[in-house]
């Protein structure tokens, strides 16, 4: 493929998954500081694409820059997990590569996180854990649960929540969150015990 042709596709390809994620122009313009008049030029191909464009939209999509030119597929099929240290020690690792939709985490809290008062928060969305190892404790509304490897629990976020880690270990959890509210799809249940 020539390259005007590569660069010809881009636009259709910039309007294409900003539309696909629901955001306007205008949201995208405040995430990457980059014009509205700008942003639609480049998506109608009256504006040939900069690599800082490119690496600006590619970083608020959270994609590839290789998807957003349309690269040969190298075969590898592996999700290059990246992981976002938050204040307090709390790791996470996004375990997928698209905004939007249902996201997957692996989270770890330190041994005695947050050691302070936990203040619950809500927000939109829905959200599934799952303990890998050590112990979580969840505080859903007026409950107050400890859970264990191998336990799970789901709840809607605009439900008052919050986290901690009340052990000397650090706490492995696998998190799906849903950021529209979507639930996680459950084919089969356990058998009672």
């Amino acid at each position: 493929m020539e390259l005007d042709e590569v660069l010809q596709a881009v636009g259709p390809r910039l309007r294409a998954l900003r539309q696909e994620r629901g955001v306007t122009l205008a949201q995208l313009s405040t995430s990457t500081g980059v014009s509205v008049s700008t942003l639609s030029r480049l998506e109608a191909g009256q504006r040939k694409p900069t690599l800082e464009l490119l690496l600006l939209l590619a970083r608020a999509h959270q994609v590839q820059l290789d998807e957003l030119i349309d690269a040969p597929v190298t075969g590898d099929p592996r999700v290059h997990m990246r992981p976002v240290k938050l204040k307090g020690g709390r790791t996470y690792i996004p375990l997928t590569r698209r905004p939007g939709g249902l996201q997957a985490f692996k989270q770890i809290y330190p041994p005695h996180w947050p050691g302070c008062e936990l203040e619950q928060q809500v927000h939109e969305g829905y959200e599934w854990l799952y303990v890998l190892s050590g112990r979580l404790r969840l505080l859903l509304g007026r409950h107050d649960v400890i859970l264990t490897p191998g336990e799970a629990a789901e709840f809607d976020t605009r439900t008052p929540h919050a986290f901690a880690n009340p052990t000397d270990e650090p706490a492995e959890v696998l998190a799906l969150f849903g950021p529209q509210g979507e639930r996680m799809h459950v084919r089969a249940k356990p058998a009672p015990a």
